[in-house]
């Protein structure tokens, strides 16, 4: 038996990558540049915490802006459609033509299916916004939603690179650590990320903690230009 396999929550997926990746490499890098600096792991907690707190949120809100935006989108695309339906049928007739017209059918076949569909005025325009703009209908809690999961990624992507400077008073000692753990984390968020999307995982896994490593070296060289130490 034939099996298809697709990812189907693939908003979610995209909310969580955003969210995690933002959460892993900022943190991790303010950390780094902070460890290049003083010697006070309390200090890098304090920061940290401040940054995921004020990051969580603005991802998450930009999520939400996002989400709203994309379903005022739809709405305006939606009326102007019902619109046009009523003011240019012939027109819009023509447009549902156009789009069987490159499944390669006949045109009378064309006219009879842009006939029937105009019989029900829901159906038309649903059909003309999904196959000549584009356009599915978003949930109506996909704003919310978005800016949950990504709040909350990016709050346990943060946390961490963190978790050592808590244990560790020594910031050039947490240091060590926290690149340790957030390396392999970053590692494995890269690999089930590139395994879920249809990426060769091994080399997106690569890809994801390059960039990792190198934001937290060059807040770490910077740190130390800076200072001096």
């Amino acid at each position: 038996m034939h099996r298809e396999h697709h990812v189907t929550s693939s908003e979610t997926i995209r909310d969580i990558v955003i969210g995690m990746s933002d959460g892993l490499t900022v943190p991790f890098a303010l950390a780094a540049g902070l460890s290049g600096a003083i010697g006070s792991s309390t200090l890098v907690v304090t920061a940290g915490i401040a940054e995921i707190v004020a990051g969580s949120i603005a991802m998450g809100l930009g999520g939400y802006l996002a989400g709203r935006t994309e379903a005022d989108h739809y709405q305006s695309e939606l009326k102007r459609e019902y619109d046009e339906v009523e003011r240019l049928p012939e027109q819009e007739k023509a447009e549902v033509k156009e789009v069987f017209a490159e499944f390669g059918l006949s045109e009378s076949l064309q006219q009879q299916i842009a006939d029937e569909m105009a019989k029900d005025k829901e159906k038309w325009v649903d059909f003309m916004m999904r196959y000549e703009l584009g356009l599915e209908e978003p949930n109506a809690n996909r704003a919310t939603k978005s800016a949950i999961t990504i709040g909350v990624s990016y709050i346990v992507g943060g946390i961490i690179p963190l978790s050592p400077y808590i244990i560790i008073n020594h910031a050039q000692q947490a240091l060590y650590y926290s690149c340790g753990v957030t390396l392999i984390c970053l590692f494995i968020f890269g690999y089930f990320k590139s395994k879920m999307t249809g990426q060769p995982a091994l080399s997106g896994a690569f890809k994801v903690v390059i960039i990792g490593a190198l934001a937290a070296g060059a807040a770490f060289l910077m740190a130390k230009l800076i200072t001096g130490k």
